[in-house]
């Protein structure tokens, strides 16, 4: 056994989910030796679109996901991927091959610790035989224990080199992380500034997903509405308090309940420009609390009146035994029957009227994709790219739960929805791929349409296709309504010929009764994607988008 079987072995023994990459000449044994092990491997066109399915299957599965890539220019090709993945902290590995430390002249040598370290990634490296699974373990508990994304760096000399069999046998151990209680004097003041407020809301991010219950629990308790940041969308689906997306994605009935808080409590949410609008969401004498793991990121994007650190499912059992220890029964707070009323009746942007701005060439987004959110199985999961149009599908489709949804926007970059897609119907095989991407972003990455096709994915790909680069269209027009727009608008695309083209089902979208296609496509119990080319009407740009575009 050599030492890339050796690590490949090891990562099995630890429990990796899913690896995704492109083979080369570097991590062809790791990655075979992976499967041989019982790791699952996707072999992907590009290495940027292994990064973010990687990504994506680590964020709707909760395990660990691995990228294999060759040294050098295989890794630099994943560079967005890894980059939106560490800058949203999910546990995931780059099996990076790396060129040997003495072949200086090589075409492949680069210095691949700055490069991890450019997008905010963690560089850890195996040195040697006798200490390869130990490397391993470092780089795996790095991931977990400390939600980054790893490179690990696989010199050549070293994959090479005989690993002795006292080594070879070692079996691979990994203590699961302590988990972070906040102090006494922290959750205290917590229940004092809750117990003293009338209408609190509570918001919880990615970091709040693993404390549903808790929660839940704490707001019932308390009389809290609560809501989620986009990444969370879904979590509080069963409560009849639920507000939905918190931010630019806000129902105009979320938005004005949210801004009537007097006390906001973001439980492992960053409370950032997008989530609380630029701070617009909170109201002049509105008290604000973030818990978070890590100190650093309290009050990071805006001053708070009580920064907790701990973990949030602590935090909320912990303040829950303080308020009832003083007050034992419910009180109504923010729930009210009233309030309960209006929710029930207009919470959701399905319930919001709107002026259709269809043509007979054109279908307005909004209608598209209310009728889309009838016609496909609510067992779903929905991936969404990054664009103007990208309100849309966050909006307009629901989703049964937080793992419902995939949002990779942690570094707004297009292109990356096709990629995330994959990745999450990988994690969750029992429900319906669909993935909501522009025109720009789909000719980015298509690409990756083979990969689907190859896995026989019923993948439903909504492209919302304005020929061209939508935001900027729009929004630079603002400023200057004179700007040249060429370098920005396109010639039509036929997305439908394309999908069909790489084997896929497509179809062209400029009514309604289009859709109806979308129907009989679902009664054939497909198993090859479908592309939806949908021919859409201009809205002048998202006012979402123009929203958050005060902060560039």
């Amino acid at each position: 056994m050599n030492v890339a079987q050796l690590v490949g072995k090891t990562l099995a023994q630890l429990g990796v989910g899913h690896c995704f990459g492109v083979v080369g000449s570097g991590n062809f044994t790791i990655t075979n030796t992976l499967m041989e092990h019982g790791v699952p491997f996707t072999a992907t066109r590009h290495e940027g679109g292994a990064a973010t399915m990687a990504d994506a299957f680590a964020r709707t599965s909760g395990q660990v996901a691995l990228v294999s890539v060759h040294q050098g220019c295989g890794l630099t090709n994943a560079a967005t991927g890894i980059g939106e993945a560490a800058k949203s902290r999910t546990p995931m590995i780059v099996l990076a091959a790396e060129a040997a430390p003495s072949a200086v002249y090589s075409n492949f040598a680069m210095d691949q610790d700055g490069f991890a370290a450019s997008v905010y990634a963690v560089s850890e490296r195996v040195h040697s035989a006798q200490t390869a699974v130990a490397d391993t373990i470092r780089a795996y508990r790095r991931a977990v224990n400390d939600r980054r994304t790893v490179v690990l760096n696989l010199p050549l000399n070293v994959q090479a080199q005989e690993v002795p069999d006292d080594v070879g046998q070692s079996t691979a151990k990994i203590s699961p992380a302590l988990t972070v209680r906040p102090s006494r004097a922290a959750f205290a003041a917590l229940a004092e500034l809750i117990q003293n407020a009338q209408r609190p809301v509570f918001v919880a991010g990615r970091g709040g997903r693993g404390a549903k219950s808790e929660i839940l629990e704490l707001a019932r308790q308390a009389g809290a509405l609560v809501a989620t940041s986009a990444v969370a969308k879904g979590l509080f689906n069963d409560d009849d308090f639920n507000l939905g997306i918190s931010g630019g994605f806000s129902s105009p009935l979320a938005a004005e309940l949210i801004t009537g808080a007097d006390l906001i409590v973001g439980f492992g949410c960053a409370l950032n420009m997008w989530t609380m609008r630029h701070g617009q969401l909170i109201s002049a004498n509105t008290k604000v609390v973030q818990i978070d793991l890590e100190d650093q990121a309290l009050g990071a994007n805006r001053p708070v009146d009580l920064g907790v650190l701990g973990d949030s499912g602590e935090c909320a059992t912990d303040v829950l035994a303080e308020i009832k220890r003083q007050v034992p029964a419910p009180r109504e707070g923010y729930r009210s029957a009233d309030v309960a009323a209006r929710i029930k009746d207009a919470i959701h942007w399905q319930q919001v009227e709107f002026e259709d701005l269809g043509d007979p060439q054109r279908i307005d987004p909004r209608t598209l994709t209310k009728r889309l959110d009838e016609l496909l199985p609510t067992e779903r999961i929905v991936s969404v790219d990054s664009g103007n149009f990208m309100g849309y599908p966050s909006q307009f489709l629901s989703v049964p739960d937080e793992f419902g949804f995939c949002f990779t926007q942690a570094f707004q970059s297009i292109g990356l929805g096709l990629y995330t897609a994959i990745g999450a119907a990988l994690a969750q095989p029992q429900r319906l791929p669909v993935l909501g991407t522009g025109d720009g972003g789909f000719h980015m990455a298509i690409a990756e349409l083979d990969t689907a096709v190859r896995l026989n994915m019923p993948l439903v790909c909504i492209v919302y296709n304005d020929a061209a680069y939508g935001a900027e269209v729009h929004h630079f027009a603002i400023d200057n309504p004179e700007a040249d727009m060429s370098s920005v608008q396109f010639p039509d695309t036929d997305f439908a010929a394309i999908g069909r083209g790489f084997g896929a089902d497509g179809i062209t979208v400029r009514s309604v009764a289009d859709l109806d296609v979308v129907s009989e496509w679902l009664d054939s119990n497909p198993s090859r994607p479908l592309v939806i080319d949908a021919k859409i009407a201009s809205d002048s740009g998202s006012w979402w988008l123009a929203e958050a575009f005060k902060g560039h």
